[in-house]
Order: structure tokens, then sequence, then C-alpha cells
């Protein structure tokens, strides 16, 4: 069974805060913004505040413009990369090898002379 309490998380003696207490609310203005999926978000503004020019969408996370037959396109992800990959994309294969090469020997010739470095 639900708790029958009515007044839990306030303190006695508290009523509605309305605008006498908390004041005057700035004049608002609602925006609608659509995005690619056709949903349609309307935030408030404050009147003297600036509109951006896009939103994001809260349905799907696409930007939303205020144009609704030409809404902006979905941005598109890169698909994620490991160092790796992006250190192929800098070095050819030929490369790769000597940099091998080098850091071998630099490995075999301290391991002779009994100085290795971890």
């Amino acid at each position: 069974m639900a708790g029958g309490n009515a007044i839990r998380g306030s303190r006695v003696g508290a009523g509605p805060m309305g605008e006498a207490e908390r004041g005057e609310a700035a004049p608002r203005k609602r925006v609608s913004f659509w995005c690619a999926n056709k949903h349609e978000t309307r935030p408030s503004f404050a009147d003297d505040a600036p509109i951006p020019d896009l939103w994001d969408c809260p349905r799907c996370g696409y930007p939303a413009g205020q144009d609704q037959e030409n809404p902006p396109a979905p941005s598109k992800n890169e698909p994620y990369k490991t160092h790796l990959a992006y250190v192929k994309e800098r070095r050819s294969d030929a490369e790769a090898k000597d940099i091998l090469d080098e850091a071998l020997e630099l490995l075999r010739s301290r391991r002779k002379s009994g100085d290795l470095i971890f």
C-alpha cells in the first residue's frame, strides 16, 4: 500500500509558491523547430533572447531548424577508430616495417649489453 502522507517533502507552513514570492516572470515566446524526422519541438525563449538557428530534437537527437519544409540534415557520425587505425593512416607499410626493425635492433643491442629498461 502506498504511503498516505500528502505533505511528505514539504515543511510546515509551506504554501504554493506563486508570482508574488518569485517575482514577475520574463515575457516569453515559443519557437517551433523541426528535425528531419518531422518532430516538432517548441522551446520557450525570453522575448529579448536571441533565437538559435539549430536546436537538438529531444526525441531523436537530430538537429532541428525553424523551416518545417527544409529541416537540417542529420549529422553523419564517423565510426569509432582505434589508435592503430589512425597510425595506419599516417604510416605506410614500408615505414612501419622500418620503424619496427629499428626498434627491434635497439632492443637486441640492449639485451646483449645487459642494459634492459622496462
